[in-house]
């Protein structure tokens, strides 16, 4: 029987703000948070021998970790610059990078991927001096139009939900979703990292060790060649990780066990990091792949009803398109403008790609007016801004 790997993910994100707004108003669910942040870190050291898994966090979750108002309320919980060092310094995490503002980018215009990606992966740099190669499309809402735009920004890799990856040949179950594989679109390349949907539905609300090895070895057991079992969750939202009695919950529960029996060589499933995994089993396969996002709740990930079902959602994105759209065409206007006009240019920019966070459109009805918080005020610098150039 072939080797079996796990490529365990964990994706950090907080929308613009919320990390004050909870410390504000909702202190335990705010120290519940920080703490899963920390956590990684200790279980990281505590099994440096066998343990390896990836952490993405999105730009403005970092952002926020960096603001001195946040490093200071949360100081009870956390010492937040000693954390982002010890990431920087924990080579069995791989550091994954997405989207600053965490956007839907199949549902954004084009014009605006690459400022989202690029300073999702400068603010990586800032924080961790090191640049990610794996890439988190925030929700798992990909596009294969995207891969030029990742491809220029230095990315190899991308996780993809198995659902939306489909093979140019035929092939088994176990050839899709437990190989990595590569993907094109008008000549540009990345390999493709697909996610296994049921075992990351089991990550993110419960699972015993036991059955995880049990399951894993039932999935591939008809498999040829070494395989990678990619599973990827949210690693801070849910009971299962915010748990305060680490025993009962994730860390405790389930990945503590879980590396024993590894260190133990009881274990027949070995973690893996994804640069390690590919430089022994690089892709040999091409595939296409589907657009689409992650199954949240009652939805599959096959369309992107979640964040575009209601005409509430419909509505807000026909105004970031609009907002966009006045932003390009004001650019064009102001190249030799005075730096006052440039400032408000810059800030106009900054709205736009803030009102692109995804929670605003998941959350429907209840966050969308924080959506219009932001193209408010960018539609207002815009329209000084065509006064002083016109």
């Amino acid at each position: 029987m072939p080797a079996v790997y796990h490529l365990l993910g964990l994706h950090m994100h907080q929308p613009p703000g919320n990390l004050e707004f909870l410390i504000d108003g909702y202190e335990w669910e705010a120290r519940q948070i920080m703490l899963c942040y920390d956590r990684p870190l200790k279980y990281a050291s505590r099994y440096q021998d066998v343990a390896h898994f990836c952490v993405g966090f999105s730009g403005v979750l970092l952002e926020q970790l960096q603001d001195p108002k946040i490093v200071a309320r949360y100081a009870g919980v956390v010492d937040i610059p000693k954390m982002l060092d010890a990431y920087r310094n924990t080579p069995n995490v791989e550091l994954v990078g997405m989207g600053y503002y965490h956007p839907i980018f199949p549902l954004i215009p084009m014009e605006d991927w690459d400022e989202q990606i690029a300073r999702g992966k400068q603010k990586m740099m800032e924080v961790f001096g090191r640049a990610s190669k794996i890439f988190w499309p925030p929700e798992m809402a990909f596009t294969r139009e995207m891969i030029p735009a990742l491809q220029r920004h230095g990315y190899d890799y991308v996780v993809i939900d198995s659902v939306h990856v489909k093979p140019q040949q035929p092939s088994s179950r176990e050839e899709i979703v437990y190989r990595v594989h590569t993907a094109e679109y008008e000549g540009a390349k990345i390999t493709v990292v697909p996610r296994d949907r049921d075992l990351s539905n089991a990550q993110e609300s419960g699972l015993d060790p036991g059955w995880f090895e049990s399951e894993v070895r039932n999935k591939t057991a008809q498999a040829s060649k070494p395989c990678l079992v990619t599973t990827w969750t949210d690693g801070e939202n849910g009971g299962w990780f915010r748990q305060i009695d680490e025993a009962a919950g994730f860390w405790g529960y389930f990945f503590a066990p879980y590396m024993e029996k590894v260190r133990a060589g009881q274990s027949s499933v070995r973690p893996v990091s994804l640069s390690e995994f590919v430089a022994k089993n690089p892709p040999t396969s091409q595939v296409e792949v589907q657009t689409g996002a992650w199954n949240v709740g009652t939805t599959s990930g096959y369309d992107f009803s979640q964040w575009a079902g209601s005409p509430s959602q419909r509505k807000a994105l026909e105004e970031i398109w609009k907002l966009s759209r006045s932003y390009q065409e004001s650019s064009k206007m102001a190249p030799r403008e005075p730096s006052e006009v440039l400032s408000k240019l810059s800030r106009a920019r900054e709205y736009t790609l803030r009102a692109e966070t995804s929670c605003y459109l998941f959350w429907g009805d209840a966050w969308i007016p924080k959506l219009y918080e932001q193209t408010r005020v960018a539609h207002r610098l815009l329209e000084e801004v065509n006064k002083r150039v016109q």
